[in-house]
């Protein structure tokens, strides 16, 4: 037998022997993947199942407050204050993207990147405490100077609220709290920019914002919604820096700077629930139920642009 044959047979033994060994791991793989999607959606049908089981009582109740005209203001308030801290917080996470991937020096990026993730790990009750004794306070000329200059606008039409306990202030505190959620999946995308496609648009004369605008921004643009549509879950659900900063009326309004504020449903359950009993419980738990649905509607619509987004590209 020729040393090419001999080569040959041996090339063709340990490639068998490691393509067996691959199989093994990739039916391994495969199964723990399959098993981690089942568990995932078993542990989601079953949260669902609970709080259909508990809250029907109260959905059923005929004796009782109609449930549609108890958790109407508290569905409003959570998607008020939710949107509003989205709509700051998105633009505002998506420079801070911009700056530490293409803008800032290494280390100036590298310092900045850990102060931003450092947000994420500060509880929400030192968001609350310092929404009220510190961003409140401060926010209270803010609010009076909205009032008398765009008070012709429902968002701010007044009377501004003197200790800055305000939805206003809620959304701000609420955007600090997801900016660093949306920034880290923006940055890691922006990051992942073809360097081919920078290079050929500052070839062509580009300045570094238009090399940004036409390279960067069109390709991270489905990871800047899945960042919002995150930001956007973790606001919903946010409950004791809501809870300790906003003051309650129960009303619906739009009015961001007054101190009647509708109520959030997470917000609300904790206030209410250590003196709840019975039916009451029943009741906090049915609104569980409809923040779940609105979180399921949100991440569901967030797939679906993202899925369309990148049909179109």
């Amino acid at each position: 037998m020729s040393q090419v044959d001999t080569t040959t047979n041996a090339g063709q033994l340990l490639a068998a022997a490691s393509g067996g060994r691959r199989r093994v791991g990739d039916r391994v793989f495969s199964n723990a993947a399959v098993i981690a999607a089942l568990t995932i959606l078993a542990l989601l049908a079953g949260v669902a199942a609970f709080l259909v089981a508990e809250g029907l009582p109260a959905l059923t109740n005929s004796d009782a407050e109609p449930f549609i005209d108890y958790v109407a203001p508290l569905a409003f308030g959570t998607v008020l204050a939710a949107a509003f801290a989205v709509i700051i917080a998105v633009p505002l996470a998506v420079a801070v993207a911009l700056f530490i991937t293409h803008i800032a020096p290494k280390q100036v990026a590298l310092t900045l990147g850990y102060l931003v993730d450092l947000l994420a790990a500060i509880p929400s009750i030192i968001y609350g405490l310092w929404g009220i004794f510190v961003l409140g306070p401060a926010a209270v000329p803010v609010m009076q100077w909205l009032e008398e200059k765009l008070g012709f606008i429902p968002l701010f039409e007044g009377p501004a609220s003197a200790t800055g306990r305000t939805m206003f202030v809620a959304g701000l505190v609420l955007a600090v709290m997801i900016l660093p959620i949306v920034s880290a999946v923006a940055r890691e995308v922006f990051s992942q920019t073809p360097r081919k496609l920078q290079e050929a648009a500052l070839s062509m004369g580009a300045t570094r914002w238009e090399m940004i605008r036409m390279t960067v921004l069109p390709f991270g643009k489905s990871s800047v919604i899945s960042g919002a549509m995150l930001g956007l879950g973790r606001a919903l659900g946010e409950t004791m820096a809501v809870t300790i900063i906003l003051s309650v009326s129960g009303i619906v309004t739009f009015n961001l700077i007054s101190s009647a504020n509708p109520s959030t449903i997470a917000a609300n359950i904790a206030l209410d629930f250590p003196e709840s009993s019975g039916l009451a419980v029943n009741t906090l738990i049915a609104t569980g139920l409809v923040l779940f649905a609105i979180t399921l509607v949100t991440n569901m619509a967030a797939r679906m642009i993202i899925a369309r987004q990148n049909r179109n590209e």
